[in-house]
């Protein structure tokens, strides 16, 4: 390995190297393709892929592979007239509404915490230490994920180290690396202390009982009351979440996802008289685009609107518009 090696490799996201390796061994060992490739073996890749895979992913296979190709020096077939053109008929032919998470109400907040603070008390009260750690942290994530907006990965990679508190005041938590910094300067985020549904609170109190002075924030918890070594890995949130909610007695906890928290609190801020900008510089967002892809209206079908414009109406007219309905 060279000195460049490490170098290379840290400039690119954890994630984003899981996903594009995943890509290449699928192109290469499950559909049976070479690499380097030509243009047209990867239009063939995505018309035989077309039906089975979203655009999305589709968009990620591409990404993959045309990166491997400059990683590698050969000629990228993905930017080539004949895979654009495939690309956007298979749009055309295979259009598909994105699925997005369910968002996590903030009433469906509290009573999932307060389901998880009589675990608490059972679990202590039973001396049951792998009860009492799970709920602890389930407790602590839940409530930093929902206040913070936190994507899941960055719930999985939040380190001890970088977590400053100020006790009644808040928490700073600070990321080397996070998915909008281009630039690589380290993001912080600050979170309150509240009243009520406390993020720093029950973020303390995870501390507190692990005893857990540097590394990972949340991590596995076996049968026995261990506190793993290592951090969650983000892909086991998503079951850990909803299996949490489902426990909880949370209706339909399969629709929820590690953004189902940032969904969430982007609704509740909204709703509560947050605007755009305010929002967008606490979340973290860079452009309006992906704001708005979390934020739903608070009257979607326009009705409190349209109700309110038919009010001003003569009733006379009102009169014949429900005769033609």
């Amino acid at each position: 390995m060279s000195k460049l090696d490490p170098y290379i490799h840290a400039a690119t996201r954890d994630n984003t190297r899981r996903s594009y390796q995943s890509a290449i061994r699928h192109f290469e060992t499950e559909w049976g393709g070479f690499l380097p490739a030509t243009a047209d073996s990867v239009a063939r890749y995505l018309v035989d892929q077309a039906e089975s895979l979203s655009i999305n992913t589709l968009r990620q296979r591409l990404a993959a592979l045309a990166q491997w190709h400059i990683d590698q020096g050969f000629p990228d077939p993905t930017k080539t007239p004949v895979v654009r053109k495939v690309f956007r008929g298979v749009q055309a032919l295979h259009p598909a509404q994105e699925k997005r998470a369910k968002p996590f109400q903030l009433a469906q907040l509290e009573q999932v915490v307060n389901w998880l603070d009589r675990a608490i008390i059972v679990g202590r009260n039973a001396n049951d230490r792998s009860v009492q750690l799970r709920r602890t942290r389930d407790k602590a994530l839940l409530l930093l994920g929902f206040w913070r907006g936190f994507r899941g990965d960055e719930l999985t990679h939040l380190q001890i180290e970088y977590v400053e508190v100020v006790p009644g005041e808040g928490m700073t938590c600070f990321f080397p690396k996070t998915k909008g910094d281009r630039q690589l300067k380290g993001t912080s985020f600050k979170a309150p202390a509240l009243s009520r549904l406390c993020p720093v609170t029950a973020y303390l109190d995870w501390i507190a009982l692990t005893g857990l002075t540097a590394g990972s924030v949340f991590r596995s918890i076996d049968r026995w009351g261990h506190v793993g070594s290592e951090g969650l890995h983000p892909n086991s949130l998503v079951p850990l979440l909803r299996g949490l909610l489902a426990e909880a007695g949370i209706a339909s906890a399969e629709l929820y996802s590690g953004h189902s928290l940032r969904r969430g609190f982007a609704n509740w801020a909204t709703g509560n008289g947050w605007d755009l900008k305010m929002l967008m510089e606490y979340v973290g967002w860079k452009n309006v685009n992906s704001a708005m892809r979390y934020i739903e209206s608070v009257d979607p079908f326009n009705k409190h609107r349209i109700e309110a414009d038919i009010s001003l109406l003569p009733n006379a007219v009102i009169g014949e518009k429900n005769k033609s309905c």
